[in-house]
């Protein structure tokens, strides 16, 4: 079992090692195509700047939107923006938020079943469906939210995410604690198109993929560079070792990957690898 971590997301930690995630998001957005009468739920909302957008949408229509995540400290933020916009504050509790385990969706009492038009998720599955036990139970959760003919849209890390990052994070961490235990606290879950068709329409059922893609979609560092997007984003990696060695373990991952996604005209670049899906419950 992989050791319980405290929350090491914040709004702040996220903008300065990830704000290029939700900038990104425009080809999943397309695929959403929010309308104003549209019922949204967004799984992972994060701190809510997509959900912004989309309630900005909604404001001239009757739809709502409900974005959901396991971050304390990320719902505040979603929270504080939502009441920010001056045209998302004016349609009242048209735009909510919920610190809720996206897996636990198909056994929760605070979400209506069959209610939501649309679901949408950017850049969190590949966290949530880390633990195979989660797998099977997200998709049927998802479905349940649904209303009958709504779509699920999503962008998650694809087969060959961030493959120089996560080899120099497993060699270091495997090389003081063992290579198993290195594997235990790898926090993400990346699959291929064979295997969300095979998931969603055959073991899950009740699903039509109707769109899927796998892109590479090389990825210029942020201002906080290489030691910035490791510190936050594999936080997991070196909560297995005791803390008199983390700062050593984190050097060492920096110092490798600083040569490997050094980029010749300056700065660095993530091989980020991403798994799109449009869905349809059917």
């Amino acid at each position: 079992m992989a050791p319980a971590v405290t929350d090491p997301w914040s709004t702040e930690a996220y903008q300065h090692a990830a704000s290029f995630v939700p900038k990104l998001a425009t080809k999943i957005m397309q695929w959403l195509d929010p309308q104003k009468d549209d019922v949204v739920l967004d799984i992972g909302c994060g701190d809510g700047i997509l959900d912004v957008q989309i309630a900005q949408i909604l404001a001239h229509g009757q739809g709502r939107l409900h974005g959901i995540d396991s971050s304390g400290a990320m719902i505040e933020a979603a929270r504080a923006k939502a009441a920010a916009d001056a045209g998302v504050r004016k349609a009242e509790n048209k735009c909510t938020f919920e610190v809720l385990d996206a897996t636990s969706l198909i056994h929760t009492s605070t979400l209506q079943t069959q209610y939501f038009t649309k679901i949408f998720s950017n850049a969190a599955l590949h966290w949530i469906l880390r633990p195979e036990a989660t797998r099977e139970a997200l998709f049927r959760g998802v479905k349940a939210a649904l209303a009958p003919g709504g779509s699920f849209a999503f962008e998650m890390g694809g087969l060959g995410n961030v493959a120089e990052i996560r080899s120099a994070l497993l060699l270091a961490i495997g090389r003081r604690v063992g290579l198993a235990k290195a594997q235990e606290v790898d926090p993400w879950f990346f699959p291929d198109e064979e295997w969300m068709g095979r998931m969603m329409e055959e073991t899950v059922g009740g699903w039509k993929i109707e769109r899927i893609e796998r892109e590479w979609r090389p990825t210029p560092a942020d201002e906080g560079g290489v030691e910035g997007w490791v510190r936050l984003m594999a936080y997991q990696f070196f909560q297995v070792l005791p803390e008199s060695e983390r700062e050593a373990a984190i050097k060492e991952v920096v110092d490798v990957l600083e040569i490997i996604c050094a980029t010749p005209g300056g700065g660095y670049m993530y091989n980020y690898v991403r798994l799109r899906v449009l869905a349809r419950k059917v």
